[in-house]
């Protein structure tokens, strides 16, 4: 547990009971100060009551009096579409609003560091895809290579419920757009951005809001290093901002499909082999074509993210191909289930937007596809380009019929549950073909998160393969 500082014997209202939530109030209590709890489940406040925690209705008026800040959970709004209703009471009343995040960056250091021989650092990685494989991966590349590592943050534990730091450790964050909005405090040692594709525009007030938030991460924290894919407009304006010229290598520029030899210092894939340039000159060369845990150009982008970072920290590139090799990939995202008769079955329920459904599309070929759940706005037309290597698609959930409409000649069937979809696809599967689960949609209306769908996926395949 990291203890927060700066609020000894001081009142924090706390927002939100989940794992977060509970994680805060024990940090904050931890280092001294008196949590009052609230959520709008009586389930999640009677859970921190059997804990010993006081439970306050921050709804009441006068429920803030006395109270020097208010932390809330990363899924609860504080601004668009609308502030919940007691983040809009502790604005008005000008009560500091914070998170989890913040509260970790203004308590993670402490005098203990003056003894330690290599200062601790922390990596955070944000991005519209790709955050929890480059996260994890560079977890592993670290676990590799001897250092002391923990990972936390949207993936893994809470980031207050991580052990205090050891020297020279290196803490690996995740972090998602609501998470990099509200923190008061973002000092990351190395800040690194996947890619940017519309997502949470609702919470965010569109696509500039989106951006803005990502942004906060680089713009308020000043790392040391800035890792940056510039394979969209944002990430090249990022990039620029952060840097004072093309040679600055403070910023590492990273793509998948473009060739970045311009620059100071740089990591990019092309035709399945990563390739670092420094000051104009070829440092190293990985042929990522056959890594299995890391499939498609996707996965190529978070590979060129990874190496940077690691490389920042002064890892050898021959030890990062060697992580690379052993990395196994993480549950719903690209994963290989198993295979039968030559037929891959590969779970992609993290594929819950139509960007990353697409990156899903081109990492294989001769696929059968199955889609669908809670569609967003637009549905998958923009999927279109990308359905050339669909043999058929197969159709679940609320928005099967939706998807019907906007697959034009695209081969299809509306199976509307994942049971059928496994097995119809199962059937018809021939070798050298693959089975994939990208929803390109939610999974609210038939499961609790994408990861029960992926579960879903995986047992029916099991129980069909043997």
């Amino acid at each position: 547990m990291i203890p927060v500082q700066g609020f000894k014997g001081a009142k924090v209202a706390v927002l939100g009971l989940g794992r977060s939530g509970l994680a805060t109030a024990r940090a904050l209590q931890a280092g001294g100060a008196e949590p009052l709890l609230w959520d709008d489940s009586p389930e999640a406040r009677a859970k921190a009551e059997a804990e010993g925690f006081a439970c306050t209705d921050l709804t009441r008026n006068g429920a803030f009096e006395g109270v020097a800040c208010l932390v809330t959970s990363p899924g609860i709004p504080h601004l668009y579409p609308q502030p919940n209703k007691v983040i809009a009471r502790a604005l008005e009343a000008g009560i500091p609003v914070d998170n989890d995040i913040g509260l970790f960056f203004r308590s993670y250091a402490t005098p203990d560091w003056d003894d330690y021989e290599t200062t601790p650092r922390v990596i955070c990685v944000t991005g519209s895809n790709g955050k929890s494989t480059t996260t994890a991966l560079i977890h592993h590349i670290l676990e590799v290579a001897g250092r002391p590592t923990q990972m936390a943050g949207n993936i893994g534990k809470g980031v207050l419920s991580i052990d205090p730091p050891q020297d020279g450790e290196v803490v690996v964050l995740e972090l998602s757009s609501y998470q990099t909005d509200l923190a008061r405090h973002l000092t990351p040692d190395i800040a690194v951005f996947t890619n940017l594709s519309p997502d949470h525009l609702d919470r965010h007030n569109g696509m500039g809001g989106y951006f803005a938030a990502k942004r906060r991460l680089f713009a308020e924290g000043g790392p040391d290093r800035a890792v940056i894919g510039v394979d969209e407009v944002e990430g090249r304006y990022l990039a620029n901002q952060m840097a004072e010229g093309p040679q600055d290598d403070r910023v590492i520029r990273i793509s998948s499909g473009q060739k970045l030899e311009g620059f100071g210092w740089s990591v990019f894939a092309r035709k399945g082999f990563l390739a670092e340039w420094r000051k104009g000159k070829q440092m190293a060369s990985i042929d990522l074509r056959g890594v299995a845990g890391l499939p498609g150009a996707h996965n190529h982008q978070n590979a060129c993210a990874a190496y940077a970072a690691c490389r920042s920290l002064g890892i050898a590139p021959r030890l990062i191909e060697g992580a690379f090799h052993s990395f196994a990939g993480l549950p719903h995202r690209s994963q290989l289930v198993g295979e039968r008769v030559g037929v891959r079955f590969i779970n992609d329920s993290k594929a819950t937007n139509v960007d990353s459904a697409a990156k899903a599309l081109q990492a294989f070929g001769k696929i059968r596809w199955i889609a669908g759940g809670m569609g967003k706005d637009g549905g998958i037309a923009a999927l279109q380009p990308f359905l050339g290597s669909v043999v058929k698609a197969y159709l679940i959930g609320h928005s099967a019929r939706d998807f019907a409409l906007q697959l034009g000649d695209t081969p299809h069937e509306i199976c509307e549950t994942m049971d059928r979809a496994v097995a119809r696809a199962g059937e018809e599967a021939e070798a050298g073909e693959v089975v994939l689960l990208a929803p390109a949609a939610a999974s609210f209306d038939q499961y609790p998160n994408f990861e029960k769908r992926g579960e879903d996926f995986t047992a029916r395949v099991r129980a069909l393969i043997g």
